[in-house]
């Protein structure tokens, strides 16, 4: 009768490790959303990992708030958070249970539903630029802060992370393996030196490299 393969989710206990550990590993792995009008699924390109409250660049560092609480549960699941007044960022929560690391999903490259991430990222010309950066990984998948909470490792869940074969770096043939590279992580302001930002070397869906600087004030004429 054929049909769909069942989704296999990555397993929790994947995610419960140093969110440093996890972050290459994700790295080819599939982020995707079920949504009414259709699936959405991004390979992972670029992730940045955070280590809760070792880390000052951490919205964990200072403790549990409300905003943050998912960064204190269980490993797995995604921590959605609002920034700028515009755009929504994900993170997968790692370790978990009171150690609250997690890794940001910076970039993907589109492997299924195209049309319907360009339909979201209208002024995306490339289809490397559909999910290029935190935002628009997030616009291109149609996330928003009704996801924060989701249980990332659940076959019904409609947001969830599956392996794509071997991921870079693991073992397999040549050509499914690809050079990780390491750098330092973007737009924090602390601890912004610490080389926890991984991508796919090559890969045209990597953001561009910008180092955090203060935000300039709009000049008022008199």
């Amino acid at each position: 009768m054929g049909g769909p393969a069942p989704v296999t989710p990555i397993p929790r206990d994947f995610f419960a490790r140093p969110a440093v550990d996890v972050a290459p590993e994700l790295l080819g792995a599939v982020i995707e959303h079920q949504a009414p009008e259709g699936l959405v699924a991004l390979r992972l390109t670029e992730v940045e990992a955070y280590a809760g409250q070792a880390d000052p660049a951490s919205h964990a560092y200072r403790g549990k708030t409300r905003r943050n609480a998912v960064m204190f549960g269980p490993p797995g699941h995604a921590y959605v958070y609002f920034t700028y007044g515009m755009h929504f960022c994900v993170n997968l929560v790692c370790l978990g249970e009171g150690r609250p690391d997690a890794v940001l999903l910076r970039a993907g490259e589109v492997i299924e539903g195209e049309a319907l991430a360009r339909a979201r990222r209208a002024t995306s010309r490339r289809a490397a630029d559909l999910a290029s950066g935190p935002a628009r990984l997030c616009q291109a998948l149609g996330i928003d802060s009704s996801f924060n909470g989701a249980d990332v490792c659940t076959a019904g869940s409609p947001l969830r992370v599956r392996a794509d074969g071997p991921r870079p770096g693991t073992t397999g043939r040549s050509a499914d393996k690809a050079k990780i590279a390491t750098g330092p992580r973007v737009g924090v302001t602390a601890a912004a030196e610490v080389p926890w930002r991984f991508w796919i070397e090559g890969a045209p869906s990597v953001s561009a490299y910008r180092p955090h600087g203060p935000r300039r004030r709009k000049l008022v004429t008199p």
